[in-house]
């Protein structure tokens, strides 16, 4: 059933839980060609460099944002494209996502995601809805830990590499991206970090993912701020039909630029806007939910 709606659902996921996210994943990116990055001390070491990147690029206040997603299964594949500008600070977001010719707008503030489906499937929406909110507090409390990772924050891994060693950090080189000199750095995070110490969590992860660590690709420029990331993750189904529900292999790349641009993201009206948060707690519960 690897049909081009399942693959662009989970070309959705991908943009959501692990792109944007990883754009707030400033916390990894690399230092520069000659010593430490300038948000890093002098001498400090490549994970040093890593860690550092989070302070330094947060302090850039704010950035224009485009992250781009390939998933594939089966042989078909969807690609998801979205641009936007981000608080780096607040970790408030707008982006416009698009996938086979269809545009879903996004917005996370304060830790609630707003997104406006496309045209075609409003009409799905109660009341003349344009709207529907996810409270991703509430619906980690209502899921008690098993939520299967379908929405999250953007700006939720920033702390994701506080904790790696020089072991888990590699120089690769220096590339020029955006017109920005920046080193590129390969950086293993332990799935333990980005569940949050939940054990259970860290678990599903593991099944998911068929591995305790997720490989990211970062590039720091000279200032020693974030401008791309790369995630290469292969998620397995957690269904109890695993076999007519095919892995699916994604590449999401985000890219940051013009820091310092205006990131003024506003809450939708209300009065258009459905709160979706328990129907969607309780399709996760349900058993066999993908």
């Amino acid at each position: 059933m690897a049909s081009k709606t399942r693959v662009a659902g989970a070309a959705a996921v991908v943009v959501l839980t692990v792109g944007l996210s990883g754009c707030s994943e400033d916390g990894n990116g690399s230092g520069t060609a000659e010593g430490a990055p300038k948000g890093a001390p002098s001498g400090a070491s490549e994970a040093q460099a890593v860690k550092a990147a989070y302070r330094t690029t947060v302090a850039a206040d704010t950035a224009k944002m485009t992250v781009a997603s390939k998933a594939t299964a089966k042989g078909k594949s969807v690609t998801v494209r979205g641009e936007g500008v981000m608080n780096l600070e607040a970790g408030d977001s707008q982006v416009t996502l698009t996938a086979q010719g269809q545009r879903i707008e996004q917005r996370v503030l304060d830790g609630v995601v707003y997104q406006k489906p496309p045209a075609t499937q409003r009409a799905e929406l109660p009341g003349g809805k344009t709207w529907i909110k996810i409270d991703l507090a509430r619906l980690k409390q209502s899921t008690s830990g098993n939520q299967d990772g379908q929405v999250n924050d953007p700006a939720e891994p920033f702390t994701y590499t506080k904790g790696v060693s020089d072991r888990d950090v590699k120089k690769v080189g220096t590339e020029t991206i955006d017109g920005a000199r920046t080193t590129h750095y390969r950086v293993t995070v332990d799935v333990k970090a980005l569940a949050e110490g939940d054990s259970a969590k860290a678990e599903q992860m593991r099944r998911q993912l068929g591995t305790s660590t997720v490989p990211l690709d970062m590039w720091l420029d000279e200032q020693g701020r974030l401008r791309q990331e790369t995630v290469r993750l292969t998620l397995r189904p957690q269904t109890t039909d695993a076999q007519n529900t095919p892995a699916v292999t994604s590449t999401t790349t985000l890219r940051f630029s013009d820091f310092g641009t205006k990131a003024d993201v506003q809450t939708p009206p209300a009065k258009g806007t459905v709160d979706m948060t328990q129907k969607l707690a309780q399709a996760t519960k349900s058993p066999g939910t993908a």
